[in-house]
């Protein structure tokens, strides 16, 4: 009777543990996610183990779940949570994507530079992108220390970037993003462009910051080196450029669609009607489109340009005064008909 009972024990603790080992499997197997799409989940550096469960429960199914969490509970997961932008792929696991939390092993993000007018407004668009806040962005750009580390100011870091889209990671440190930009910026340049504004006899500083002129100038990516080759003749003539975008710029009223007499007198150095030569620092993160119609500009004699009549965005351009004041009175003309002040 005894060796029966003790067969019979054996048998139920066997089959105990095959049904615990088949409940853990089922935990801890069947698909996390509850979407047929890939799903992310943002962890930063104010996140604790429950706030982790919180983020990831609108994504995971009841079963995926409770498999998580039982793994990170009998782990130090809430001694080490790694922040990240961590994707949750459809069919993947709870050992899955524990795996992924706890190695750090997170997914980039797209992030793509504007064609921003003021450090500021890149700033509040970087915060909005990364984990860093815009304030961090902020004061680095604002800062003349952190600048000259990379070898500008803060009137001249906006030529740091190029307008592009890079991958990189969400939760990247200010040190490592403001390097990668640099490292994007010097092979931006490297080759042709160094060796064209070279022959100019510019920097790329100075490259970008006519190039952001004419961004704010026009649209029209045909008309850029026109423009480009008129505001360099008036460089070669130590001629004031008298560009309109500037006078915005110094009184920060971007929304002006007229630039009336006595905003010519706004006293800053960005006033290119009363200082001759560059202004400072470009006046916005230069497109690729403006700084290449620097460097590829237009050779012709024109020495005036004024915004077509049409407000087609284009302009007409003259190699002489009494050619530009006929352009100009076309033009005040059009912008007094239609009640534009």
């Amino acid at each position: 009777m005894k060796k029966f009972n003790s067969r019979t024990y054996l048998y139920i603790a066997a089959a105990g543990l095959v049904f615990i080992i088949v409940l853990t499997a089922y935990f801890l197997l069947a698909p996390f996610s509850t979407s047929d799409e890939v799903q992310y989940v943002y962890i930063d550096s104010d996140d604790t183990q429950d706030s982790v469960f919180a983020k990831l429960d609108p994504i995971a199914g009841n079963v995926g779940m409770a498999g998580f969490c039982n793994i990170a509970r009998h782990t130090s997961y809430g001694e080490n949570i790694r922040t990240g932008r961590y994707a949750i792929s459809p069919g993947e696991n709870a050992i899955t994507v524990f795996r992924h939390l706890r190695n750090g092993a997170q997914s980039a993000i797209r992030l793509t530079i504007p064609e921003s007018r003021t450090m500021d407004r890149l700033a509040a668009i970087l915060g909005q992108k990364l984990m860093l806040d815009s304030a961090t962005f902020a004061n680095a750009l604002l800062s003349e220390e952190m600048c000259q580390h990379y070898g500008y100011d803060t009137a001249t870091v906006s030529a740091m970037f190029v307008p592009n889209t890079y991958e990189v990671y969400w939760n990247v440190s200010l040190d490592n993003f403001l390097e990668r930009m640099q490292k994007e910026h010097d092979r931006f340049w490297e080759g042709k462009r160094e060796a064209k504004a070279a022959e100019m006899q510019l920097t790329p500083i100075e490259v970008c910051t006519l190039a952001s002129i004419i961004d704010e100038e026009t649209a029209n990516n045909a008309e850029k080196p026109i423009i480009a080759g008129m505001y360099l003749n008036r460089l070669a003539k130590n001629m004031p450029l008298q560009a309109d975008p500037t006078i915005k710029f110094a009184l920060k009223q971007f929304e002006l669609k007229r630039i009336w007499q006595k905003l010519l007198q706004t006293d800053s150095p960005y006033n290119t009607y009363i200082h001759e030569g560059l202004p400072p620092g470009p006046i916005k993160i230069a497109s690729i489109q403006g700084i290449d119609a620097v460097l590829d500009h237009a050779t012709h004699d024109y020495i005036y340009m004024c915004a077509k009549e049409d407000f087609s965005g284009t302009h007409n351009f003259a190699s002489n005064y009494k050619e530009h004041l006929l352009n100009a009175a076309k033009y005040t003309k059009a912008l007094n008909e239609r009640g534009i002040k």
